[in-house]
């Protein structure tokens, strides 16, 4: 896809990173010239009317939101085969990529992740919406420290297509609540669940639950209890535990009835914690960050080559002897005057060039030549100066010579 113009406005650049069902790129929108994200979904997808159907209304749903812990939605369609969703170009990471640069995050680190996620779910779930799959990858940290959620409403839309299986457990196996796993249906309450398993993996950096295939690790959940993240990890807070442990009950109704009451409770651990502020850096090896490298890279190459090549300047010929026999003068090339010393008559704005005569480097030549010239005008001047001041002096005294007799 790189290179393409879908709907002829978004050009297709450096791809970012893909997934089981889309590529997300970096783009262009030509026509604002501004840079955006560009999701496409898999070519399979775009023969399915149901799958197109719910993939706009979802994506007109998400375009309404206006948050600044959402990724916004600007636009969305259809180019031959390929539905696309343009985004927000977030210029730094994913969380996933600074869990596996840094590790485990301290209290205020987690606090300060959880507080725009929760902020961005809230702001979905008071709208009626839920995420359905939220995960550190679908978390994107900006250079600026700015934490985003995105991919809203994908995972319906993808769940409504007529080529997907009912035994495929769409979303991330290990984030999924058990009501996801049991029977495909997902509320606020399965966003509180997610985000408690992404608060248990940021405090211990792994995650709770582990198999030997993505299903057998989702219907783990169905059984057993999420640990407490101090018993992965020394340092948790007793807070913190209480807090995964009610997010991730099993019965939903135990939970956090939706992100607003999780993000109020998170608030209140915080502030009798007294964590302090914290900004979330970015990932330093990020795909984005290599993709925009990329495309740096290949703008570079291309204006390099828009360039018109320019022939190799010919060498001066020299001739010693025509120029020697002609004066010292001729081997001066016109540029700026010199820095140093007052500066030399218009036609004397040259600086010499290297090379030596009878012993005597050529610029001695140039510059005894030009001060010689300004010692004869500064002579001049002064015998014009006195035949003056004589002259002055003679008819001042002719004049009054009665008055002084």
């Amino acid at each position: 896809m790189e290179g393409a113009l879908l709907d002829g406005r978004y050009r297709v650049e450096s791809r970012i990173a893909s997934g089981g069902t889309s590529t997300v790129y970096r783009g262009l929108d030509v026509r604002l010239d501004r840079p955006v994200a560009v999701k496409v979904i898999d070519a399979r997808y775009a023969g399915d009317d149901q799958f197109l159907t719910r993939f706009q209304l979802e994506a007109r749903t998400v375009a309404r939101l206006k948050n600044p812990d959402l990724v916004a939605v600007y636009d969305q369609g259809l180019d031959g085969r390929h539905p696309f969703l343009v985004m927000e170009l977030i210029e730094g990471g994913t969380l996933r990529e600074l869990l596996a640069e840094r590790g485990p995050m301290p209290p205020h680190a987690v606090a300060a992740v959880l507080r725009p996620v929760l902020g961005g779910l809230a702001a979905a779930h008071r709208a009626g919406l839920v995420h359905r799959d939220v995960k550190p990858e679908n978390v994107l940290i900006s250079d600026d420290g700015d934490v985003k959620i995105a991919d809203f409403g994908l995972v319906r839309a993808v769940a409504s297509a007529g080529i997907t299986s009912t035994s495929v457990i769409l979303g991330t196996a290990a984030y999924l609540s058990p009501e996801q796993v049991r029977d495909g249906n997902a509320g606020p309450r399965s966003d509180v669940y997610s985000a408690g398993i992404l608060t248990y993996e940021l405090l211990s950096g792994r995650a709770p639950f582990t198999g030997d295939s993505a299903l057998s690790v989702a219907y783990r959940r169905l059984d057993a209890d999420v640990p407490p993240p101090s018993a992965a990890i020394d340092g948790v807070p007793p807070q913190f535990d209480d807090f995964v442990l009610r997010a991730t009950a099993r019965d939903p109704g135990d939970r956090y009835a939706d992100a607003v009451e999780m993000g109020a409770d998170l608030e209140a651990i915080a502030e009798e914690l007294a964590l302090p502020a914290f900004r979330v850096p970015a990932p330093r090896n990020s795909a984005q960050h290599r993709s925009a490298a990329l495309h740096h890279l290949r703008m570079s190459e291309r204006l390099a080559a828009a360039q018109p090549s320019r022939p190799p300047a010919a060498a001066p010929v020299r001739h010693p002897t025509r120029q020697l026999t002609r004066g010292p003068e001729d081997w001066a090339e016109p540029v700026r005057p010199p820095a140093r010393g007052p500066a030399p008559e218009p036609d004397d704005q040259y600086q010499p060039v290297s090379g030596e005569f009878a012993g005597i480097a050529m610029s001695e030549f140039v510059w005894e030549r030009q001060r010689a010239r300004r010692m004869v005008l500064i002579w001049v001047a002064i015998v014009l100066a006195l035949t003056g001041f004589v002259a002055t002096a003679a008819w001042t005294i002719g004049s009054n010579l009665t008055g002084l007799l």
